[in-house]
């Protein structure tokens, strides 16, 4: 099993910025996948950004150039700073694990994001 907390969320102004955090412990396996996904009220949930073990970030083309996702291995911390926040950015964000061992993924319990316009 796998347990994810998240923290950072928050109300902030179009524009401002907000850092997100994600911890894993349990069971880790090092080759791993870990990102964040946003659910909107009325909207699927939807992947925001991701990042392996060894580094390789992908990302929505609706965040790109504003969030930067990174991680610390020795922590099983991963992070997302968002910059230039929008009112669509508002959303429910969860942080998600996953590894080649098992299937399916882990989810955290979610962390309120809003952005006052």
């Amino acid at each position: 099993q796998v347990q994810l907390v998240e923290s950072g969320g928050g109300l902030e102004q179009a524009g401002g910025s907000l850092r997100l955090s994600c911890t894993a412990s349990g069971r880790i396996f090092s080759s791993n996948a870990m990102g964040w996904y946003r659910q909107a009220p009325g909207k699927q949930r939807e992947l925001v950004a991701g990042i392996t073990s060894g580094g390789t970030t992908n990302y929505a083309d609706s965040v790109k150039g504003r969030f930067t996702i990174s991680r610390d291995n020795a922590k099983n911390t991963v992070y997302l700073q968002m910059n230039s926040l929008k009112p669509e950015d508002a959303a429910v964000y969860y942080c998600n694990y996953a590894d080649s061992r098992r299937a399916g993924a882990y989810w955290g319990q979610g962390t309120q994001v809003t952005v006052s316009s």
